[in-house]
């Protein structure tokens, strides 16, 4: 007999002790640990969510694509793989799926929070403070990072010279057929 035949035999026996009848720690009704159904154990979002916290986000990723999978493209599942591909700086793949997101439902206050920070990070300020808006007077003004991404986003349109008090000098002239020409007045 090798070790590790010795070894797989004292293994087998020892997990066998385990699960006799007689040890009442390890009976049916009383196993170890929250009961939890198959659903449960395999959820891809809540899965991806806790590998976010975790940072592997490569993994969480993964984790919301296998939700994608069993889901659908839900806004949830769409603004999670958003959010994943922002976290690995990936702002492309990020911003199309938070774009899809926000089209399946506008009202989703991650998504538009998120997709703020992939324009921030493309320094597209005006176009950020608008999803940071949105995403603000949705959430109610009570998430901390939301109110800070805005003035973070309105104080570098002030600082690009594209803020609101230079939009006066325009006039928008409509053409016909649905076109519009913007035109700068004196």
């Amino acid at each position: 007999m090798t070790i590790r035949s010795i070894l797989a035999a004292a293994f087998l026996l020892s997990l066998a002790a385990c699960l006799r009848d007689d040890n009442p720690e390890f009976t049916p009704d009383r196993l170890p640990g929250p009961a939890i159904s198959i659903d449960e154990a395999v959820d891809g979002l809540e899965v991806g969510h806790r590998l976010m916290a975790a940072g592997e986000f490569d993994l969480a990723l993964r984790a919301y694509y296998r939700a994608a999978a069993q889901q659908g493209p839900t806004v949830d599942v769409l603004s999670a793989i958003g959010s994943a591909n922002l976290r690995l700086g990936r702002m492309g793949q990020a911003e199309q799926m938070l774009r899809r997101a926000i089209e399946r439902d506008g009202e989703f206050v991650p998504a538009l929070n998120n997709l703020g920070v992939v324009l921030v990070e493309r320094r597209e300020w005006g176009e950020a403070r608008h999803y940071f808006q949105t995403a603000f007077a949705l959430d109610s003004g009570r998430s901390e990072e939301i109110r800070e991404n805005l003035r973070l986003a309105l104080a570098n349109l002030r600082d690009s010279g594209y803020s609101d008090e230079n939009n006066d000098n325009f006039a928008l002239v409509r053409r016909g057929d649905g076109r519009f020409l913007l035109l700068s007045t004196p």
